[in-house]
């Protein structure tokens, strides 16, 4: 049987655009912590992220301690890993500097696309690309920025995520009513 959290998300979140800076931070962090993972593992723990990191406060993220990073080091509702850690406070600290000199994190993601979500039409999930040309682009703009643990593959996974690119296949009752959404 099919996982009901993981039903969820695909069915009410996955490939649905976002275009607030909040949830476009809790998204990159999250996509960062799985690096290397499956999505699952992630997902099955969100809510441990959200509280160890200040329901997503990029501000507060920003401002976390070395002290901070021994503690959620001993935190087991999270992927415990000392580098994904550091990379979400210095993401973080990155984050607030693009909405410093563009005026909106979600301006610069969405810039892109021209504002709008790319419309894909695979017909199986074997098609499904692991990474895009634009994905590689903005994974080296960002990092040019400072940010870590943001390679092409997350970058595209987040892309995904936030509804950047329509990628249900065009048999899945999600296509059509995700392409609704960008008219």
């Amino acid at each position: 049987m099919a996982n009901p959290t993981y039903i969820a998300y695909h069915d009410t979140e996955w490939d649905v655009p976002i275009y607030d800076d909040v949830t476009l931070f809790e998204a990159l962090l999250l996509e960062t912590f799985q690096a290397g993972l499956s999505w699952w593992s992630v997902l099955k723990k969100r809510d441990n992220f959200r509280k160890a990191f200040y329901d997503f406060d990029v501000r507060r993220i920003a401002q976390m301690t070395a002290y901070n990073v021994d503690e959620l080091m001993q935190n087991k509702g999270i992927i415990r890993n000392r580098g994904k850690i550091n990379a979400a406070i210095s993401n973080a600290q990155s984050f607030i500097q693009i909405q410093k000199d563009v005026g909106c994190f979600s301006d610069f993601m969405w810039s892109y696309t021209n504002g709008v979500p790319i419309q894909n039409a695979y017909t199986q999930t074997k098609e499904l690309p692991q990474t895009t040309l634009l994905a590689t682009q903005m994974s080296h703009d960002l990092k040019k920025r400072g940010f870590e643990y943001i390679g092409k593959i997350t970058m595209y996974a987040h892309m995904q995520a936030v509804g950047m690119v329509n990628d249900h296949v065009v048999d899945c009752f999600r296509h059509k009513e995700v392409s609704n959404l960008s008219n």
